[in-house]
C-alpha cells in the first residue's frame, strides 16, 4: 500500500481572525484550503486590555480536528503544524508551564509610563545601534519593562506560547524574537548587555530557533484530543505573520518591495544584512529576521485598521463593497490624516477621530473611507521612497500581499502615489508562506532544486506558479522609478 498523501496544518492568527489552514503541493504547484476560521480581538479582562489565549487556542484545537478529519477522509495524513501570529505580545509561563495570566495586548497603554524610564537607562540611539528595531510604543522590551515582576517566569512570544501547548517544549523562534527590541541585529543573539540595562532576566526567553526546524511533536494529550498522529511534527516557520508573507511574496525580479497590507501596513523591502545608520533611526526604519537570515528593512505603519474599525461602528448598514464604490467615486485630493499617529493604536468611535484629525466634516461615510485610503496611499508611498534612499535598493515593482491586495481602490490609489506598478495577491501570503517552509522542511517541495534545499527564490517561485496577481499601472506615471 503506497504511504498516505501528506498534507501541513498552517494555524495563522492576526489580530482580528485566525484561521487553520491545510496545505498541499499538486502538480501545478501548492494550494490551500481553509478548514476553520474563528475572529480574535482585544478583550477588557482584569481591567486591562488582554488576549484571551485560552480561548485562541480551544479554537486552534478545533480547527487541527478539522484538519485531520478533512485530510484523513481524503486520504491523506498531517504531517505537520506551523504556527505564525502577530508579533510582540508574549505570555509569562511559569516554572510549572503554568500561564500567570491572559496576555496583555499591545493596545493596552500599560507602556506609557514606562517608555522614558527605560530611555532614561539605555537612550533609544543606543537601543537601536543594538537591534536595528523601529521605536514603537508597545514593543517587547516596554512591556517587559512594565511587568510587576518577571521572578520565575519565560516570555513566550504567542506563536512560541501555543507551540508550548502543542508540544511541552519552550523555544523562541527568530523572526518574532527580532520584533521584541533586544535582540542583537548582527549577532542574531538575545543581546545580553540590554537585558541587564533594563533588568531584564537573561532567561527571560528560551532558546532560539529558526524556520524549518522542528519544535517537537504533539503531546499525547494533544494528539488524543485532535485525532491528529501523535508522530505529527510542530515545525517552526516565520513565526511573525509578516515573515511568512514576505516569504510568499511572488517576487520574480531582485528589485521588489512589498507591503504587506492588514491591520498594520509594513512596508520595506529584503535585504541581506541589517542597516544600523543613524539615518534609518531618524526615519524610524525596522531591521526585522525574515526567512533563512535575511531581513525585512521596513516601515509599521497605520493600516486597515482604522476601516475596521470604522466599519464595526457604523454597523452592517455600511457594507464595505457599497462604500468603497462610492469611495471610489469620489474626486482625488481629498483631506488627508497621519495614518501612522498614535492617536488610532486604541479603540474607540474611529469615524470621529478621523474627522477631527482631518479638520474637515467627512460627512458620509465614503468620505471617510476615501480620507483613510488616500492617506494610507501617500504613507506607503514616502515609505517606499524611504527604503529606497536608506537601503540603496533600487525598487521596480510593489508587491501588495495580505488582506489589502483585495482592496482595489487602495491598490490603484498606491501606484498612483507611488508612481510604480503594483502587483496584489496573493491575499493569502502568510499561510502560503508558513505552508511552504513546512514543506521544504520535509522535502516535499517538489523535486530537485525544490527539495529540502529549496531557496527563497524557489519557494517564491512556487507560489508564482499558482497565485494570481492583479496588476495595476500608476495613473500618473513618475519619470524614473524610486531609487
Amino acid at each position: 500500500m503506497s504511504p498516505e498523501p501528506a498534507v501541513y496544518a498552517a494555524v495563522d492568527i492576526g489580530a482580528s481572525s485566525g484561521r487553520v489552514i491545510l496545505g498541499r503541493m499538486g502538480a501545478d504547484g501548492p494550494s490551500l484550503e481553509v478548514v476553520h476560521r474563528f475572529p480574535n480581538g482585544v478583550q477588557e479582562l482584569d481591567g486591562a486590555l488582554r488576549w484571551n489565549i485560552d480561548a485562541l487556542f480551544e479554537e486552534v484545537l478545533l480547527g487541527l480536528t478539522l484538519a485531520g478529519e478533512r485530510a484523513k477522509a481524503a486520504g491523506e495524513r498531517v504531517v505537520s503544524i506551523g504556527v505564525d501570529t502577530w508579533a510582540v505580545d508574549y505570555g509569562l509561563v511559569n516554572d510549572d508551564g503554568a500561564l500567570t495570566s491572559q496576555p496583555h495586548s499591545y493596545r493596552d497603554p500599560r507602556t506609557a509610563g514606562v517608555v522614558d524610564k527605560v530611555h532614561e537607562t539605555v537612550p533609544f540611539e543606543r537601543l537601536y545601534e543594538t537591534t536595528g528595531l523601529q521605536f514603537l510604543p508597545f514593543n517587547t522590551v516596554y512591556q517587559l519593562a512594565a511587568e510587576p515582576s518577571l521572578e520565575n517566569v519565560q516570555a513566550l512570544l504567542i506563536p512560541d506560547l501555543l507551540g508550548f501547548w502543542l508540544t511541552g517544549e519552550r523555544r523562541c523562534e527568530i523572526t518574532n524574537a527580532s520584533t521584541t527590541g533586544l535582540l542583537d541585529a548582527a549577532t542574531g543573539n538575545f543581546s545580553s548587555h540590554l537585558l541587564d540595562a533594563v533588568e531584564i532576566p537573561r532567561k527571560i526567553f528560551p532558546t532560539l530557533m529558526e524556520p524549518g526546524e522542528t519544535l517537537g511533536t504533539l503531546l499525547p494529550s494533544i494528539a488524543e484530543r485532535t485525532g491528529l498522529d501523535p508522530e505529527t511534527k510542530v515545525v517552526a516557520v516565520g513565526s511573525h505573520d509578516t515573515a511568512s508573507a514576505v516569504a510568499a511574496v511572488p517576487a520574480g525580479v531582485a528589485n521588489f518591495a512589498y507591503i504587506s497590507s492588514g491591520t498594520w501596513s509594513l512596508v520595506g523591502v529584503e535585504l541581506p544584512e541589517p542597516i544600523l545608520t543613524e539615518a534609518g533611526r531618524a526615519a524610524n526604519f525596522t531591521n526585522e529576521r525574515g526567512v533563512d537570515g535575511t531581513i525585512r528593512y521596513l516601515r509599521n505603519c497605520g493600516g486597515l485598521w482604522l476601516l475596521s474599525e470604522c466599519l464595526r461602528k457604523w454597523g452592517p448598514s455600511v457594507t464595505l463593497e457599497n462604500v468603497l464604490a462610492e469611495a471610489a467615486a469620489l474626486p482625488v485630493g481629498g483631506p488627508r490624516i497621519d495614518a501612522d499617529s498614535d492617536d488610532f493604536i486604541a479603540p474607540d468611535n474611529m469615524p470621529n477621530r478621523i474627522r477631527e484629525a482631518a479638520g474637515s466634516a467627512l460627512e458620509s461615510p465614503a468620505a471617510v473611507v476615501r480620507c483613510i485610503l488616500d492617506s494610507l496611499a501617500e504613507v506607503y508611498a514616502r515609505t517606499l521612497a524611504q527604503a529606497a534612499e536608506l537601503s540603496g535598493k533600487p525598487i521596480d515593482v510593489v508587491h501588495i500581499v495580505g488582506g489589502g491586495s483585495q482592496n482595489r481602490l487602495l491598490c490603484q490609489l498606491t501606484a498612483d502615489a507611488a508612481g510604480l506598478p503594483v502587483l496584489a495577491g496573493p491575499v493569502e501570503a502568510t499561510a502560503l508562506g508558513n505552508v511552504l517552509v513546512q514543506m521544504r522542511a520535509d522535502g516535499a517541495l517538489g523535486a530537485g532544486a525544490l527539495g529540502a534545499g529549496a531557496t527563497l527564490t524557489d519557494i517564491r517561485a512556487a507560489v508564482r506558479s499558482t497565485a494570481q496577481s492583479q496588476s495595476y499601472e500608476p495613473a500618473r506615471q513618475t519619470e524614473t522609478a524610486l531609487t
